[in-house]
C-alpha cells in the first residue's frame, strides 16, 4: 500500500461507516475502481479500531450513564431510560451476531460482486427513502419499546448483504417504528459499538492466526484518519439530519447503484 491508498481508504471508511450509504460497498469498490491491491486484513482491523474509537468518544457521556444504569438494573431489576437503552443495544446486537457467524464464509466468498453491491444500494436506498417520507415519527432513542428493539435488531442482520449499509438499514427500521430522524440515527450509532467490537475481534483473531508481519506505521495512520473522519461524520450528520433528512443519501445510493450496473453489466 502506498500513502495515497492509506489516506483514501481511511477517510472513506470513516465517512461511510456511519452514513447510510454502506461502508463495505465503498471499501470493496475503491480497490476495484482504482486497480489498487486489496488492503489486507490488518488494515481493515485498524480502520475498525479508528471507527470504534470515534463513536465511543463521541457518545462517552451517554455510554457512562448507560453503563451505570445498566449495572444498577442488574441489582435492582428496575429499568430507567438509560438502563433500557443499554439493554436495547445489547439485545439488538444478538441477531446480527448470530447471522454473521452463520453466514460469514458465504458473504465473504459469494456476495462481494459490484452487481450485488449495486442491487443492495438501490433496493435498500429506496426503502430508506420510503421510511423517511412516510413513517418518520418523533420518539427518541430513550423511548424504544421492546418491539422496536426486536425490529431494529433483526433488520441489522440484513446489513451482511453488501450494499445494504448497517447504519442505513437500522435507521430505516427505526424510522418505520415511529422514531425521529435524530433518535433513529443515535440508536443506530450506539448499536454500531458492539457490532464493530465483534467484527473487529473476529478479524483480529484471524489476523493473529496468520502470523503475518505488521506495518505499524501504516496501521496507526489508518486508525487515526479513520477515527477523525468518523467523529466528524457523526457530529455533522446529527447536527444537520433534522434539516436535510435522508433523501440526499437516498439519491446518492441510487446514482452510485445505477453507475455500477452500467459499468459491470
Amino acid at each position: 500500500m502506498d500513502w495515497l491508498q492509506v489516506v483514501v481508504l481511511s477517510v472513506v471508511q470513516g465517512l461511510t461507516e456511519f452514513l447510510p450509504i454502506s461502508s463495505s460497498a465503498h471499501l470493496i469498490l475503491v480497490p476495484v475502481l482504482t486497480d489498487w491491491p486489496d488492503q489486507g486484513l490488518a488494515f481493515d482491523v485498524a480502520l475498525h479500531i479508528g471507527s470504534l474509537a470515534a463513536v465511543v468518544i463521541y457518545f462517552r457521556r451517554d455510554l457512562a450513564a448507560m453503563t451505570a444504569s445498566w449495572t444498577r438494573s442488574l441489582a435492582t431489576r428496575q429499568l430507567d431510560a438509560d438502563a433500557r437503552l443499554a439493554w436495547a443495544v445489547l439485545l439488538g446486537t444478538i441477531p446480527v451476531g448470530l447471522a454473521g457467524l452463520a453466514t460469514k464464509d458465504i458473504v465473504e466468498t459469494y456476495l462481494r460482486s459490484p452487481v450485488l453491491l449495486a442491487v443492495g444500494l438501490i433496493a435498500f436506498g429506496l426503502l430508506l427513502g420510503w421510511a423517511d417520507w412516510r413513517h418518520r415519527g418523533s420518539r427518541s432513542e430513550h423511548q424504544l419499546t421492546w418491539r422496536d428493539i426486536v425490529v431494529v435488531g433483526c433488520a441489522q442482520a440484513l446489513a451482511l448483504f453488501p450494499g445494504t449499509s448497517r447504519s442505513g438499514i437500522t435507521i430505516t427500521a427505526a424510522l418505520m417504528t415511529g422514531m425521529s430522524r435524530e433518535g433513529a440515527s443515535r440508536f443506530s450509532f450506539l448499536l454500531s459499538i458492539p457490532v464493530i467490537v465483534l467484527a473487529g475481534g473476529l478479524k483480529t483473531l484471524e489476523l493473529l492466526s496468520l502470523g503475518e508481519p505488521v506495518a505499524w506505521g501504516v496501521l496507526g495512520l489508518g486508525a487515526i484518519l479513520s477515527g477523525i473522519s468518523a467523529y466528524l461524520c457523526i457530529h455533522y450528520f446529527l447536527a444537520f439530519i433534522k434539516r436535510i433528512g435522508m433523501q440526499p443519501f437516498v439519491a446518492y445510493r441510487l446514482v452510485l447503484g445505477v453507475v455500477l450496473l452500467w459499468i459491470y453489466l
